[in-house]
């Protein structure tokens, strides 16, 4: 039986550019997206880019590593060429290239048209609804009366108070926001903070904060509710990009299925 050796994606093989980045430089030769193909086939839904640093220098040694052990093992580059098991993945590596080239090419030949897309969008309204979000500054401190001291310093602002709240966060909140004043990304009452956060900033009103430390596993927080966003639907021009390419491959999928069906029906098939 032969030993698939080397597979690729289709995801993983048209990641290199000419204007690929540069991670390091092994005796002169660069590391570039291209030496971390093995990361993106280990975790192909992961951004390189977004990874802590701590996963990003490892992933980066790793390459470096491969690289090292790929020169090494070229110093048996004729011996190896001339084995059995050589020549046969050289073979399954010649098939995988040129099916995965092959239906790239299928993809790209196909075409979505404005009355596809505006169809595909009317009839999955239902999976393209913006669930009520909150707008929210934040200050995390590690006791309740460094809490309650920013809570009054905070009722004594009077209408300045989102202004003070801003002063406050970055001077004495601990969380990464700080920086920003305590502003968090829009966030919906479930699923994306922990419930104690979420039901104290969805109880509070537009433009209000807590009048009372809010105690989670992190510490104490002071909330300030900036605004709430209705409900709603995404608008047709805003999620069409996407809605075109998700159509373009419900479409290839399709395109496939049928042609595997047809080959099917005029080959003869014996399942042992």
């Amino acid at each position: 039986m032969r030993k698939y050796l080397i597979m690729f994606s289709l995801a993983s093989l048209f990641i290199m550019s000419a204007n690929a980045e540069v991670y390091a430089t092994v005796d002169g030769e660069e590391v570039t997206d291209k030496d971390m193909m093995f990361l993106k086939q280990a975790m192909p839904n992961i951004d390189f880019n977004t990874l802590p640093k701590d996963m990003r220098d490892k992933a980066i040694d790793q390459a470096i590593e491969r690289k090292l052990l790929t020169k090494e093992a070229n110093k048996d580059k004729n011996k190896i060429e001339n084995t059995k098991e050589y020549k046969e993945a050289l073979d399954d590596f010649k098939e995988t290239m040129v099916l995965e080239l092959w239906m790239r090419g299928q993809m790209d030949n196909l075409k979505v048209s404005e009355s596809d897309i505006k169809k595909y969008y009317n009839e999955n309204k239902d999976k393209m609804i913006i669930p009520e979000q909150a707008n929210a500054r934040h200050i995390l401190v590690d006791s309740e009366k460094e809490a309650k001291d920013i809570i009054k310093e905070l009722d004594k602002a009077g209408k300045n108070a989102e202004s003070k709240f801003i002063e406050l966060a970055k001077s004495k909140s601990k969380d990464p926001s700080a920086s920003n004043g305590g502003d968090l990304p829009p966030f919906v009452k479930e699923g994306q903070m922990i419930p104690e956060f979420s039901n104290a900033t969805f109880a509070l009103k537009p433009n209000t904060y807590t009048k009372n430390p809010i105690k989670t596993q992190y510490g104490y927080h002071i909330i300030y509710l900036k605004s709430i966003q209705p409900k709603g639907v995404l608008k047709y021009e805003d999620i069409k990009p996407k809605l075109q390419e998700e159509l373009k491959l419900v479409k290839f999928r399709e395109v496939i299925a049928n042609k595997a069906k047809e080959l099917k029906k005029k080959s003869k098939i014996e399942i042992k």
